[in-house]
C-alpha cells in the first residue's frame, strides 16, 4: 500500500456545516431570488446568479482545503484531572498546488479551537492545543479534527486524523492535603533507615572526602589502619505509609463514587507533598503494596496506580502498613462517612 492511499484512509470527511454568516447569506439570496421572479427584473437575475455562484464556489473551495494535509500530536507530560494541559501538534500541507487558509486544528469535534491562518505549499504549521479531561485514568484521543472556514466563512467543512493518542490522566491533586495523619509528630518510633544526625548508630564505612572529621570511628579506625565513618540514625523517620481501602463494592450512589474520587485526589496529594519534601512513601490497597521509595519515580509509580484504582469487592480484614512505626494516612468510604 503506498504512503497516499494509506493517508487518505487516515482522513476521513466530516460533511460540511453552515455557519451563521452562511445562513444569512442563504435567507439573502431566497429573497432576491423571490424579487427577481416577481418582478422579472434582469439586474436583480444577474445579482441572484452572482450570489449563487458564490454559494457554490464557498463550498467547493472549502472541501478543497481541507484536503492533502497531515495532522500528528505529541504526547504531552504530566497530565492531572481538572487542570488544563496542552498537546503540541503538527499541520503539513501535502499538496503541490495551493496553499491552505483559515484551518482550526481541535483535539475533539467541538472543543477549543487553534487557528493555522496560512500554510504555504508543501509547508509545516507547529502549534498547541488546550485541553481539560475532567477525570483520572487513560484516556484517548482518536482523532485530530480539522475546519476549514476559506473563503468566506459561509461554510464549515471537516475532516478529522487519525493519530490514536493514549494520555495517563493523573488524579485531581488539591492545594493541600485535608487528612491528618496518624502518629506524625510523635516520638519513639524507632530508628529510620537512613543516615542522617541522631543518637543511633546507622552503619561504618570507610572515611569520604567532605565527610566530618567528627565522626570518625577511632578504635575502629585503630583497629583496621583506615579511617572509618560512623554514619548516625535520624531521630525519626520520614515515612509515610498511605492506606487507601478501595474495598467498597459496586458504588451505584453517585455521591459514593465522588467521595470515592475525592479520597483518590487526598491520596495522590498528600503522596505528592511528602515525597517533595524528602519523605519515604508506600501505597497500600487491594490491589497491593507499593513499597516505600521516594524521588520522582516513586511519584510516577504512585500516581499512575492511583490513576487507574478501581472500587474493588468489599472487605473485612483492615490493610496493615508494612512498617508499623511510621506514620499512616487512612483512606476509606467507612471512615469518611463516621467522621
Amino acid at each position: 500500500m503506498s504512503r497516499r492511499r494509506k493517508r487518505r484512509r487516515r482522513v476521513v470527511p466530516e460533511g460540511i456545516r453552515i455557519t451563521k454568516v452562511g445562513l444569512w447569506f442563504v435567507l439573502l439570496t431566497v429573497v432576491v431570488a423571490v424579487a427577481a421572479t416577481n418582478t422579472g427584473n434582469n439586474a436583480l437575475y444577474m445579482v441572484l446568479a452572482l450570489m449563487l455562484a458564490t454559494l457554490i464556489v464557498s463550498g467547493v473551495t472549502s472541501r478543497t482545503n481541507v484536503r492533502s494535509l497531515e495532522a500528528s500530536v505529541e504526547a504531552p507530560g504530566e497530565v492531572y484531572a481538572q487542570r488544563p494541559f496542552r498537546v503540541r501538534f503538527s499541520l503539513a500541507n501535502r499538496g503541490w498546488l495551493l496553499p491552505r487558509w483559515l484551518l482550526l486544528v481541535s483535539l475533539e469535534r467541538g472543543g477549543p479551537p487553534r487557528l493555522v491562518p496560512y500554510l504555504e505549499r508543501g509547508g509545516t504549521s507547529r502549534g498547541e492545543l488546550e485541553a481539560l479531561l475532567p477525570r483520572r485514568g487513560v484516556h484517548r484521543f482518536a482523532n485530530v479534527h480539522l475546519t476549514s472556514l476559506f473563503p468566506f466563512g459561509f461554510f464549515r467543512k471537516g475532516a478529522r486524523h487519525a493519530v490514536d493518542l493514549e494520555v495517563m490522566v493523573f488524579p485531581e491533586l488539591f492545594e493541600a492535603a485535608s487528612r491528618r495523619v496518624e502518629g506524625d509528630g510523635r516520638l519513639g518510633q524507632g530508628r529510620a533507615r537512613r543516615a542522617h544526625w541522631g543518637h543511633d548508630l546507622h552503619s561504618l564505612r570507610s572515611f569520604r572526602q567532605g565527610d566530618d572529621p567528627r565522626a570518625i570511628h577511632w578504635k575502629q579506625t585503630a583497629r583496621t589502619g583506615d579511617l572509618v565513618y560512623m554514619e548516625r540514625a535520624a531521630e525519626r523517620g520520614r515515612r509515610l505509609s498511605i492506606l487507601f481501602d478501595n474495598g467498597v463494592g459496586k458504588l451505584d450512589d453517585p455521591s459514593d463514587a465522588a467521595r470515592f474520587e475525592h479520597l483518590v485526589s487526598e491520596a495522590a496529594t498528600a503522596a505528592v507533598d511528602h515525597l517533595a519534601r524528602g519523605w519515604e512513601v508506600e501505597l497500600v490497597s487491594r490491589e497491593g503494596t507499593l513499597p516505600f521509595a521516594t524521588g520522582p519515580r516513586q511519584r510516577l509509580a504512585v500516581l499512575e496506580a492511583l490513576a487507574v484504582v478501581e472500587p474493588a469487592e468489599r472487605a473485612v480484614v483492615p490493610l496493615l502498613p508494612s512498617d508499623s512505626l511510621a506514620p499512616t494516612l487512612r483512606l476509606s468510604l467507612e471512615r469518611e462517612a463516621a467522621a
